[in-house]
């Protein structure tokens, strides 16, 4: 495999690679009946704009998915779908079982960090802390328990060392540790994590890819958006490539074959030599070519 060349944030960022070999790969989990998340003709946008149009998707228990596309393809908005913080404007959605929302305390959503106000006065123990919320209730203070479950969250994702630095004055891959962190604290069912090695050095994106990886061998669901296709031929056992609709589906060889490359990014992709090069701004996620934001929109605040 090639690795990408990392751009700098104003830059693009220029990605070659090559499918993994199946034998390189966790197989596949069975898909069960019922599927932890079901899309069925869903359509969504902002401001009367669509952002989706028409997805139907199953993902099983146990599954480690990618979720890819160009640049205001739709990939941040089936998250927040999912994660029932966008309700769609049709089609149905189910999730654990039940509409999106009604099993929150089962799923943790990691957005991208520019929705994030890192000026907050909080420490990493204490953002990882706020994975443990949803079980503590209003009232009761963290147990022992809740604390060794933190304390295990900072170990798997080597942040143990810097749980008292304040949030915002950790590098970029250490905000990402931090929030990993978070995620795993909460002992969720389904991850839903929105760009969650983009941007990050090769050796903090391996170190958080194992970690996921792990994350699924024990049954947990991860369902990740990225630019990155070598990562994603390399670490994920399905991909979904989004762009407005689903464009394809299945293992990296189906998806990232050259034929199928160029019906999701168009433009974007260039054929040198017999191999893919995606040319695509790794720091510029999801914009209004479909009504999708950058950053937040209008109705959220950033929030930790």
């Amino acid at each position: 495999m090639t690795v990408p060349s990392r751009a700098n944030a104003e830059r693009s960022a220029a990605a070659t690679y090559e499918p993994v070999p199946a034998a390189g790969r966790r197989a596949a989990p069975l898909l069960p009946t019922p599927p932890i998340v079901s899309l069925r003709d869903v359509s969504a946008g902002y401001d009367g704009r669509a952002a989706i149009d028409s997805i139907s998707l199953d993902v099983g228990v146990g599954s480690l998915v990618a979720v890819l596309g160009p640049n205001g393809g739709g990939k941040s908005t089936v998250l927040k779908v999912v994660a029932g913080l966008l309700r769609p404007w049709s089609g149905s959605v189910e999730v654990l079982g039940a509409a999106p929302g009604r099993e929150a305390h089962r799923v943790a959503y990691v957005p991208q960090a520019e929705l994030v106000d890192w000026m907050f006065p909080v420490t990493v123990w204490d953002v990882v802390m706020m994975g443990r919320y949803p079980r503590l209730g209003p009232v009761r203070r963290p147990s022992a328990a809740d604390r060794d479950a933190v304390h295990e969250a900072l170990h798997a994702v080597g942040m143990a060392e810097r749980a008292r630095t304040q949030i915002g004055s950790l590098s970029g891959g250490q905000r990402r540790r931090a929030f990993l962190a978070r995620a795993l604290a909460a002992d969720p069912e389904l991850y839903l994590l929105d760009e969650p090695v983009t941007g990050v050095d090769i050796t903090t994106q391996e170190d958080l890819m194992h970690v996921l990886e792990a994350e699924a061998v024990r049954g947990k669901t991860i369902v990740a958006t990225t630019h990155d296709l070598a990562a994603a031929s390399h670490h994920f056992d399905r991909l979904i490539a989004v762009n407005r609709t689903i464009v394809a589906t299945g293992s990296a060889g189906e998806v990232l074959a050259s034929d199928v490359l160029a019906r999701i990014y168009g433009p974007h992709l260039v054929m040198l030599g017999g191999q893919a090069i995606l040319f695509d701004d790794a720091h510029h996620h999801d914009t209004e070519a479909h009504g999708e934001p950058g950053h937040h929109h209008d109705d959220e605040r950033p929030a930790l």
